[in-house]
């Protein structure tokens, strides 16, 4: 594939949220409305006891991204209640336009004692265009189960042959590097089909792309997008631990493509997007998101530092 890097589209510093510390656009999802590209993302606040909490916000752009319109002047759902799956966070939110509903599925994140956070699925409903949600009841639509036993999250969901699909993470296991250190984990990536979009069957346990860099490889936020009458899949990934310090061992993204939803090859080489030496994305891509607009593909993603200052864009060249 060939892309043209169209750089960093959207910067915090250029376009403060209202809310907020003024850090932070994580995991940018893409709704195509009819005027714009709304995009939304998880940016930070600080709670009373000066921990982050992430909330969903989002920034508008017209429809080949040149330009932002406008960000929101508040969060879009606030965290969940008092022990719910979502009362620290939500990171990452993905969206899907149904009718005249707008379907936000949401990474909820509720901290742990002996580990850092626990995470799960759930489903939000939009009826005013994306501009607020309202959750589809106060647990999740995918959590934990028998053979997936912690970090159900970033689900992104598309309708294929008028079935819901979902590619989502899962968790494998916790580990310390030493006795001393803070626990780390493992996720890989997972799928699950609908026929409503809101009761869900897992294909509980089976790991859908292989791993590169071993056993203890980390597989985050898959996008689904086709070309070409073939299913492709972009995620990133990365080394269990080291990888908040050392770029070699940090996120990058990933590239596997389908026939039939089912049996996936994992190709990196074939995503050709490599980071920019000295620019934004240098030293990390993470958290990517495909969508189509007026017959092109672009890709939404975030670069160093886990998109503390914003995220940039790519479009597919034909």
């Amino acid at each position: 594939m060939r892309w043209d890097r169209l750089g960093l589209v959207f910067d915090l510093q250029a376009h403060p949220l209202p809310f907020g510390i003024g850090a932070f656009a994580q995991g940018p999802q893409a709704l195509v409305l009819d005027d714009r590209v709304r995009v939304y993302f998880s940016t930070r606040s600080r709670d009373p006891d000066g921990k982050y909490r992430s909330l969903v916000a989002f920034a508008d752009f017209t429809r080949d991204l040149s330009a932002v319109l406008g960000v929101s002047q508040g969060p879009v759902i606030e965290p969940g209640g008092l022990g719910t799956f979502d009362e620290h966070g939500i990171f990452p939110m993905t969206v899907l336009a149904q009718g005249d509903r707008v379907f936000g599925y949401t990474t909820g994140w509720s901290r742990r004692v002996s580990v850092s956070v626990e995470t799960g699925i759930g489903l939000a409903i939009s009826r005013d265009g994306g501009l607020s949600f309202e959750r589809h009841g106060t647990g999740p639509v995918l959590s934990a189960t028998l053979n997936e036993p912690f970090l159900v999250g970033d689900g992104i969901v598309r309708v294929i042959g008028g079935r819901f699909h979902m590619w989502y993470i899962f968790g494998t296991q916790w580990t310390r590097p030493t006795p001393d250190a803070e626990a780390e984990r493992v996720y890989k990536i997972g799928h699950a089909t609908s026929a409503d979009g809101i009761a869900w069957v897992k294909e509980d346990g089976r790991r859908i792309v292989p791993d590169r860099l071993g056993p203890t490889e980390c597989q985050a936020l898959p996008t689904v997008f086709d070309r070409d009458g073939r299913h492709h899949m972009v995620f990133c990934y990365r080394e269990q631990v080291g990888f908040r310090t050392d770029p070699s061992r940090g996120y990058r993204l990933g590239h596997a493509w389908s026939d039939d939803l089912a049996t996936w090859t994992r190709d990196d080489a074939m995503l050709g997007l490599p980071g920019g030496p000295g620019e934004w994305d240098g030293a990390m891509q993470c958290y990517p998101n495909a969508f189509t607009c007026d017959g092109a593909t672009y890709l939404l993603y975030n670069g160093d530092a886990f998109g503390r200052f914003g995220f940039g864009a790519a479009r597919l060249v034909v």
